[in-house]
Formats: C-alpha cells, structure tokens, sequence
C-alpha cells in the first residue's frame, strides 16, 4: 500500500502551501503561543492570479487575497482542506468552528464563510467583523462577480453559505485565460464566429458611420473614462438598435465587429431565456448579464421585440408582471458595462423607454443597385468564372442573405455541370443563378421577371 501523499509533501504553489499552513496553524491547541505564518508576496506567487490582481482594489489585501486561496483551492488542490485539517483533528472530522460543507458530487472539503473567519481571525471579533465584510454586495468581490457566498433560507447563518467562486475567474486565476462559456440554461447564448472582416461585406454610407462609431467607443471608451476620470459621469455600457428587413446583414455586421475589434460576440437564444412562469425571464437574464459582465464581450439580443416589446396597459395579473420584465430589462441593460446590440425587423416594436436610451440607431436596408451589384461580385468564390453575371441580376430587389442563397445555390448547379477539363474553374452560369433568384422570390412573395 502507497503512503498517503499530504499537502505539505506535495509540490504546491506557495499560495496553497501558505493556506496549508494557515489551516494548521489555527487548528493548533494554542495558536497563540506560536506565530501565524507569514502571506506571501505577490512576486513569489506561482499562480497567473498575480497577473489580475493589480487591477482589483484588493492587491494590498492580505486577507481578501487569503479568501480567494479559499475559493480557489477546492478546484486547484481538492484535498488541501482534509489532509490539513485531518492532519491535527486526528479523532474526529467534526470541528464546527471551521464550518465547511461536502457538496453533491464533490466529496472534499468546501470552505464556507465561517471558514474564512476562523482561519483569519480566530477569536478576534473586530477582525472577525472585517472578514465577514469582504463578502458584502459592495465590495469588489461581489461588485466584480469573482467570488460570494452561496445563498441560504433566511433561519440558516449568513456565513454557512460556501464560498464560491465564478468558474471564469478560475479559469482566469489558475491557466490566465477564461474557458468560453457553454451553452446552457444558465448561459443561453452561442458564439457568433466570422472570418469575415469588414472589406468583406457591403455597407450603405450611413451604416458604415455607425460601424465606424462602434468601433471607436470600443476602443477609446475605457482609456476616456478611466483615465480622464469620467466614471461619475458617464455611462460605462453602450445600447445600439440594429432594425431593418431580414437578410439585410444586422447579424453579420455584428459578428464583423467582433472580429475587427477581437471581441467575442454572443447571440442570445430567447426561447431559452422567456419563460411563462413569474420572475423566471428576469432570473434568466440575470444569469445571463452576470456571466457577461466586465468580460468585454458585445451581447446580440436578436429579434429583441419578443423581450423588449412595448408595455402594455394593464388589464390583468398578466400584463402587470410582463410589464414589470420590461421594466427589469431596461434596468438592467442600462447596468451592463459593455456593448449590448438589440436587433428586431420593426423598430416600431420596440418599447418607447428602450428606443429614448439607446446611444445610436442604426438603420439596415434593402440594398441599392450598385450595392447588390457589389455584393454580388463578393459572394462569388474567389477562383469562380462568373462574367457579367453581377450586371444583369443587379435589379432585383434582394437583400444581402438572399444574394448568398442565390449563389449558394447556383454553386452547387455549377459543380454538378463542371468537367474534367475545368479543373482549378468553377464557371457560374446565369440560368443557374437566375433560378437561385426565383427560388429566393418565390420565398417572398414577390414576382419574378
């Protein structure tokens, strides 16, 4: 039988090996007759944390940065709190000065509130005080969404709850990059992902004004509040309506804008996030806003009007609550400090309150002539044969995402047709596309000649 392998023996880094032996220290018969053992610097830790750390008011916080060791040590060294504290409770694992809990499928030791006081302050009540303090909703810990504790039914104490700590700053303090979400119910929203840059697509003169805004408050907005000390004043979000006729690129133009400004840019799945049950739409939100905020990433909320339609005038319970979603929503999409992009097809759709707050409206066409023209000459594979085939289908009314069936289409007829002796050509064909066109009309309603 192998030796059991303690926390002390293992090659730790000196943030967890410093916890080890707070942990021990405390556990002591009389801590007092020995001295605590001393916080690391900063420079000797071993974590990437020390990379983040300066640009959270806590840097200088001893006992702040030992609750983050707290909260991080279950993921980095699950076994640190058991071999610590077993180690000196050698007859028993029941020791409620400690706190602690087991979860449902982790079967260690969970640092709870009460586990930062002991450890940190023993039997110092003032100390004491403070330590419960840094878990307050206006400290950076919850301020920044990095680590709180878990809420309990108002008969249990506050400091039972177990500390938990925000799976992307886990990943951010243990490997210096956060993981991408998942899509989930607790994060219903997909990466919109382009390879497309902004030479790629066609934009009217107007629109591209707008894109050009986009990008300049994504890159001097926080250098201009921060450095000019304008967080008082300012708002720290950015709301921009996109509305206009399906097709006519309000999508695309964001997943660009991500790409351009190197931005991750997600699509949130309304279907996953309404819900018919009271308060449940504002919760899901909520999950949703928390998980995004201070992560720089631009929210896409498409077809918005099916959330944040207009109010209504209240003619039963049910108007009263779907009211009051509204107002959540208006509340909170002002509270979000990043990019929030609401796209609908009828501008009119959306609620009065929302359309008075946005930062800039911007307006999606169906595209002009020498525009279709243009994204036509675009759409085209690189190495195809195309001829004057941009020319001549140039007058029918189509939006940008009809274009791309069309060729799509007509891609396939061209393969289908292709010869041995094409090898490196794909020759496009104006009865292929013309049918792509009719096809797309046809969709539409409207009349092809």
């Amino acid at each position: 039988m192998e030796p059991e392998i303690k926390p002390g023996q293992m090659h730790m880094p000196v943030e967890f090996e410093y916890l080890n032996k707070l942990i021990e220290y405390r556990l002591q018969d009389n801590p007092h007759d020995s001295p605590a053992p001393s916080f690391p610097s900063i420079d000797s830790w071993s974590l990437p944390a020390k990379d983040f750390i300066s640009s959270f008011n806590f840097e200088k916080d001893n006992d702040a940065l030992t609750v983050l060791f707290m909260g991080l040590a279950p993921h980095a060294v699950p076994e640190l709190f058991d071999h610590a504290i077993r180690s000196k409770l050698k007859e028993s694992d029941d020791f409620p000065e400690i706190g602690g809990m087991r979860g449902k499928n982790f079967r260690g030791f969970l640092p709870t509130g009460q586990t930062a006081v002991f450890l940190l302050a023993g039997d110092d009540w003032e100390r004491r005080k403070k330590i419960e303090q840094l878990f307050w909703s206006d400290k950076d810990f919850a301020k920044k969404k990095i680590l709180w504790l878990e809420e309990l039914p108002q008969s249990e104490p506050v400091l039972s709850g177990k500390i938990i700590m925000a799976l992307d700053y886990v990943d951010l303090f243990l490997t210096g990059s956060s993981a991408p979400p998942h899509f989930s119910t607790s994060f219903p929203a997909k990466k919109i992902d382009t390879k497309l840059s902004i030479n790629d697509i066609v934009l009217s003169k107007e629109i591209q004004r707008h894109y050009k805004n986009l990008e300049d408050w994504i890159k001097f907005n926080q250098p201009f509040i921060y450095q000019w000390d304008m967080e008082k004043r300012v708002p720290k979000g950015f709301r921009v309506l996109f509305y206009g006729p399906p097709g006519t690129g309000k999508t695309l133009t964001a997943g660009v804008l991500g790409n351009e400004t190197k931005k991750d840019v997600y699509k949130i799945d309304l279907s996953m996030v309404v819900s018919k049950y009271i308060g449940e739409t504002e919760k899901n939100l909520e999950l949703l806003f928390a998980r995004a905020e201070d992560k720089d990433w631009i929210l896409f909320f498409d077809e918005a009007d099916a959330i944040f339609g207009k109010r209504t005038s209240v003619r039963d319970a049910h108007d009263k609550y779907a009211n009051q979603e509204v107002s959540y929503l208006l509340q909170r999409i002002e509270d979000y400090n990043g990019l929030v992009i609401l796209a609908t097809n009828m501008k009119n759709n959306i609620d009065d309150a929302f359309v008075r707050r946005f930062n800039d409206i911007v307006k999606f066409s169906v595209p002009n002539e020498d525009e279709r023209k243009e994204i036509w000459e675009k759409s085209f594979p690189e190495m195809a044969e195309y001829g004057e085939i941009p020319n001549e289908v140039k007058k029918y009314k189509l939006t940008g995402g009809n274009i791309i069936n069309a060729v799509h289409f007509a891609g396939i007829q061209a393969l289908r047709r292709r010869n041995e002796s094409d090898k490196g050509k794909l020759l496009f064909y104006l009865e292929d596309v013309s049918d792509g066109i009719k096809k797309e009309m046809a969709k539409e309603g409207k009349p092809f000649e």
